[in-house]
């Protein structure tokens, strides 16, 4: 299988699958390292859900897929203790409330009822534990379904579209969440189709398209690879912007901006991930 870091947690090589005449996944390679954030980015219909779907053991797949070095075709009731879930089809019981949803997953994980309140707490649920799950917006089934996926504390968290069709402020919450989840050493899988959030949510990223990898690693160190301009954009302290080239011909204009003190801001031009993606694959990232 290659050069496979001991820290692995997720480890696939020339994973494949198809439905039919239709091959969704053609020879997909790569590992995910313990504690990280791993980000799967392409646009609806890319094959996001199926390699979840084959990575939590519910789809069979060619090639070799592993999580905690067991294959994926091979996950018993323990392996999946150390998983949990957040994903589109979110599987909450609508008749029976948030407590209830989290109780009934604690009994089949063996977990403390304890933690069901520390959990609702966690995701901003604290007042809603007696409400029916019919009742809850989009955004609060979205915390739940998160409070259920940490409840027996996993060391391995699969979330497919967690923030999709919620407000900012409810994304950003989950966000929060999910670095503090980093903290405590918990990886996370994330299957988005915004570029934004898996760049700043992601410590690597791969970009899916048409069931294949186009491209791998660091999503700043993505962009910088695929910037081909060599502009440098300029902010002074009395609010004027100006584009010059990242030259030694134009070093000594920047050198005087701040002899004088005027220099407010400089970035470099690095396209985001969503033209990268364009330029690497012809099509719109976000559609």
């Amino acid at each position: 299988m290659g050069d496979i870091p001991e820290n692995s947690i997720i480890s696939l090589y020339n994973v494949t699958r198809s439905f039919g005449d239709r091959e969704v996944l053609k020879g997909i390679s790569f590992e995910v390292s313990r504690g990280e954030i791993f980000g799967l980015l392409g646009p609806s219909g890319a094959g996001k859900t199926t390699l979840i779907n084959i990575l939590t053991g519910q789809l069979s797949c060619g090639g070799n897929a592993e999580i905690f070095g067991t294959g994926c075709g091979s996950i018993g009731s323990g392996l999946y203790r150390r998983i949990g879930a957040v994903l589109d089809n979110c599987g909450l019981y609508e008749r029976l409330s948030c407590l209830d949803n989290l109780r009934l997953h604690a009994r089949i994980h063996a977990v403390p009822f304890s933690r069901i309140e520390e959990a609702l707490q966690k995701v901003g649920l604290a007042e809603s534990g007696n409400k029916k799950v019919k009742a809850l917006s989009k955004g609060m089934k979205q915390r739940l379904a998160l409070a259920r996926a940490i409840l027996h504390e996993p060391k391995l968290i699969f979330m497919d579209e967690p923030t999709s069709g919620l407000d900012p402020s409810t994304a950003l919450e989950i966000h929060d969440l999910m670095k503090e989840l980093q903290s405590k050493g918990t990886t996370i899988f994330l299957t988005t189709h915004n570029m934004d959030e898996a760049y700043r949510m992601c410590d690597r990223i791969a970009l899916l398209s048409e069931g294949e990898i186009v491209e791998l690693g660091n999503p700043a160190e993505i962009c910088r690879q695929h910037c081909s301009s060599s502009i440098l954009n300029i902010v002074t302290t009395d609010g004027e912007q100006m584009e010059i080239d990242n030259s030694p011909a134009h070093a000594e204009a920047v050198a005087q901006l701040m002899r004088e003190g005027r220099l407010k801001a400089i970035h470099s031009s690095e396209p985001d991930l969503g033209t990268v993606f364009l330029k690497l694959t012809g099509k719109e990232l976000d559609k």
